[in-house]
């Protein structure tokens, strides 16, 4: 049977027909060259991963298989898979504006909280879509400036140390290295001179948050700020950083009316991290991080230190972690913790890495321990 379109230009002639077709096929072409056009400058790129994972808590609150650190797995509970669109215009004299717009797309039921509402993972619901770093701003010889939703300086300062970064021993769900993406960041990034490079971040309340709490009455422009150096030459990295949480973000109507409630935080959160590594050195990799951490969010205060290593040889490599934090007394209790990983990776191509880990954390407090192994493929596009 014919196409119906061919019986609705039969009354055409064949001369008709090819001008028709050459405007269709014009009109195609420039619908599909000119977004091209447009986005010249537009970069998209992406960052992928899935696990296997198995854990073993000493409290018998769960043993068993999981994917992509969802549920009650410990360590990195979601693998931060994420597409991401950056570019920028020059608008001459050496000033170009950027932009960055960042999205986290959960590829399994990743979500810890679905487990609080009965979702069933089998039957395939639909996962979070979140936002992620999404910002405009400015750039020069005289550094950069952005506006908007960002990882702070203090985050970013030891970003590149962390050797187990997004897996089951990544440091901020093992050692406790506390990392902010704040909603309000306004930010500043120093051109390197000589290796050194200054970073600086406030962050108004306005009614969003720096990652805690409801913040009501947080009205001034860095009720929270933080601010770091980097220094880079060659392998050697060293890195300081200090950042201050203001106490008012943590406090919605009730807590911040309420100085005698049991959720008031009397201090601003504050904490400084100094961080030193020798990056990919003859295949050597070594790195070490101290944080103090000063009235955080469970009014603890403690001191975290994580030594990293690996050596890589070929498409491989294989690296290992030692990290502890030492908390204050706390009801007449010195209770520390420690954990350790060591993990064997392999590259099959330059943007797609395998990887196989085992994971151990030992807490004072009792029935806190748990192991854990993982099985896992990033893709970097």
């Amino acid at each position: 049977m014919r196409p119906i379109f061919c019986s609705l230009t039969d009354k055409f002639t064949t001369a008709e027909n090819s001008m028709n077709k050459k405007l269709l096929t014009l009109a195609v072409a420039a619908a599909l060259t000119a977004p091209t056009a447009a986005m010249a400058e537009a970069v998209l790129y992406g960052d992928l991963q899935v696990s296997i994972d198995y854990a073993s808590f000493d409290n018998n609150s769960y043993e068993g298989w999981g994917v992509n650190g969802g549920g009650p797995m410990p360590g990195k509970g979601n693998r931060d898979n994420q597409i991401g669109l950056k570019g920028s215009e020059d608008l001459g004299n050496g000033l170009k504006a950027i932009y960055h717009v960042q999205i986290n797309v959960e590829l399994t039921a990743e979500n810890s909280n679905s487990i609080l509402t009965n979702d069933n993972a089998a039957r395939g619901g639909d996962n979070l879509v979140t936002m992620q770093k999404s910002y405009v701003g400015l750039t020069s010889d005289w550094g950069t400036f952005v506006v908007g939703r960002n990882d702070t300086p203090f985050y970013t300062s030891t970003e590149k140390l962390d050797l187990f970064s997004n897996t089951m021993a990544d440091y901020n769900d093992t050692v406790g290295f506390n990392d902010v993406r704040a909603d309000n960041a306004i930010a500043y990034v120093s051109p390197s001179i000589a290796g050194f490079q200054l970073a600086a971040a406030v962050v108004p309340g306005g009614g969003m948050s720096a990652g805690f709490g409801a913040n009501n009455n947080a009205d001034s422009i860095s009720d929270a700020y933080s601010v770091a150096g980097v220094y880079k030459n060659g392998p050697l990295f060293a890195s300081l950083a200090y950042e201050t949480l203001g106490n008012e973000l943590y406090m919605n109507t009730a807590t911040s009316n309420n100085s005698l409630s049991a959720s008031h935080v009397k201090d601003d959160y504050t904490k400084w991290r100094a961080g030193l590594g020798l990056m990919d050195w003859n295949g050597f990799t070594v790195t070490g991080i101290f944080e103090d951490q000063s009235d955080n969010p469970v009014n603890v205060d403690q001191q975290l230190w994580q030594v990293q290593a690996a050596y890589a040889f070929g498409n491989s490599a294989v690296k290992a972690m030692y990290g502890l934090g030492d908390r204050d007394e706390v009801a007449g209790q010195d209770l520390d913790y420690s954990t350790w990983a060591v993990a064997f990776d392999h590259n099959l191509s330059k943007r797609t890495k395998a990887y196989v880990l085992y994971n151990q954390y030992t807490d004072d407090v009792a029935d806190s321990d748990w192991d854990g192994f993982s099985v896992g493929m990033m893709h970097h596009f």
